[in-house]
């Protein structure tokens, strides 16, 4: 039996990015004690992504740590090519995120966290909306929860038991 990290590739090709950084405080009997949370998206821009919190007295630490449990929960999404195949709506306490296939040669058009959590995870174009609250940390998690609930055609026409066509969204061209 192998290791559990053998289903990963090496940590030189994942890459993260801090989408947050907070000060946060413990009240005990001799006052407050200060301490740093830090949010980390990491994924490989190749379909895996994963979201981690890490907190500690120093900066530096809480970024480690958070990379360290991020490693170890990298999830891998159904995306195809560079988007999505359907559009989804993801959720994550007060806040929800839509995200929708979009032409070739469109991008990411997306703000904040979900921007950050479609680029880890390797999408060239798509379209995100969030509705709600706008925590970072909540944005990052429904974007991850819609992609996680993604399917695609071939899944689905097995369970209807028929054969569904996939289509690739078209850039309409205007000529003036």
């Amino acid at each position: 039996m192998g290791n559990k990290r053998d289903n990963f590739q090496s940590d030189k090709e994942q890459t993260e990015k801090v989408i947050q950084i907070r000060r946060v405080t413990k009240v005990v009997k001799g006052g407050k004690r200060l301490a740093f949370r830090a949010a980390v998206v990491l994924g490989d821009r190749a379909g895996k992504v994963s979201l981690a919190l890490g907190k500690s007295r120093e900066v530096p630490s809480s970024i480690r740590k958070a990379v360290e449990r991020g490693k170890k929960h990298l999830a891998l999404m159904r995306i195809s090519g560079g988007t999505i195949p359907h559009e989804i709506w993801g959720r994550a306490g007060a806040t929800r995120v839509f995200l929708r296939p979009a032409p070739e040669g469109t991008g990411v058009i997306a703000g904040g966290a979900v921007r950050t959590v479609l680029e880890m995870v390797g999408l060239k174009d798509v379209v995100a909306k969030s509705h709600g609250s706008s925590n970072s940390i909540n944005m990052a998690r429904a974007a991850i929860d819609a992609l996680r609930r993604l399917q695609n055609a071939e899944v689905i026409g097995q369970r209807r038991g028929v054969t569904l066509k996939t289509t690739r969204v078209q850039k309409s061209v205007e000529t003036t």
